[in-house]
């Protein structure tokens, strides 16, 4: 029979309810404020008068990023680099981290390949090394600049490398047996058991192609070929570009600091779609993928 909680048990989840309520306003606020500002007049945003609601609502904003073409461009870039990204990523991390998983005895040059994975996590050759390798393998202005640099993450591969480990011996000495290869086992048995560590590093990936603006500015020299961070990074209100009298309506009613959130709340929405998706497998990914026993 189950005793009923304490006092001092139902005083310590009230508290603890508590202070998860006021730490989950702390981190939604600011989100709501800038979808607030985003529809919020340009005088309101201004003067700072907006909080938790839109003040002088208008859709102004929206409208001046939404019929840009180079907007839509951008965006198809982004979702190109995430597509391919991602993929690649994925496909390298498995490659990689499958036979390191082997022992010393199946594979004995595994803690060199370890060492030098561990030594590019500390060590890089920096910036301007990388932007000559791309330059010389004439990949600028192409969407393979901004994905091949980081195709391989050594910490998704020693992530992916310890569920590997996780996976029971018993269930490759049985595929064995039955006279499955080395390939039929990673992709019939470890593959379709790693879900958890698969999505994890998927979900990392694509949140790092998708929100990174640097690799646009360093690798693309068009601007008709960046990608949607790097597109809106640079986008501001420029009165020079101002032809006719229905321009000048429209940049008298948006300003930058609505602008710029109205591109904050657009280039979040893709991640809020996709991450509910990725996120029930991403505690078990992260969890069995980080402890050996």
């Amino acid at each position: 029979m189950l005793k009923s909680k304490s006092f001092q048990s139902r005083l310590a989840d009230i508290c603890i309810w508590i202070v998860i309520l006021i730490f989950t306003v702390i981190c939604l606020f600011p989100l709501i404020n800038m979808v607030a500002i985003s529809f919020s007049s340009k005088s309101a945003a201004a003067a700072n008068r907006v909080g938790l609601l839109p003040i002088g609502f208008t859709l102004d904003s929206y409208k001046s990023l939404l019929k840009e073409t180079q907007f839509w461009r951008s965006f198809g870039i982004s979702v190109e680099r995430v597509v391919i990204g991602t993929a690649l990523n994925l496909i390298l991390s498995i490659l990689m981290a499958y036979p390191l998983s082997r022992t010393k005895r199946e594979f004995k040059s595994r803690s060199i390949y370890m060492n030098l994975m561990v030594f590019s996590m500390l060590f890089s050759g920096g910036m301007v090394p990388i932007f000559i390798t791309i330059k010389n393998l004439h990949l600028l202005d192409t969407i393979w600049s901004l994905v091949l640099p980081g195709a391989v993450n050594v910490f998704n591969t020693i992530l992916l490398m310890n569920f590997f480990r996780s996976v029971p011996k018993s269930l490759e000495e049985a595929a064995e047996i039955d006279g499955c290869s080395k390939w039929k086992i990673l992709f019939q048995i470890y593959l379709p058991i790693s879900l958890p560590a698969l999505a994890t590093i998927a979900l990392f990936s694509i949140v790092g192609h998708w929100n990174d603006f640097f690799g646009g500015l360093l690798y693309i020299n068009k601007a008709a070929n960046y990608p949607l961070q790097t597109y809106i990074q640079q986008l501001n209100v420029d009165v020079t570009k101002i032809t006719n009298a229905s321009q000048l309506q429209s940049v008298a009613d948006i300003s930058n600091k609505t602008l710029n959130s109205a591109k904050i709340v657009i280039s979040t929405i893709p991640l809020l779609i996709i991450y509910p998706f990725l996120q029930k497998y991403f505690v078990k990914g992260m969890v069995i993928g980080s402890v050996k026993e």
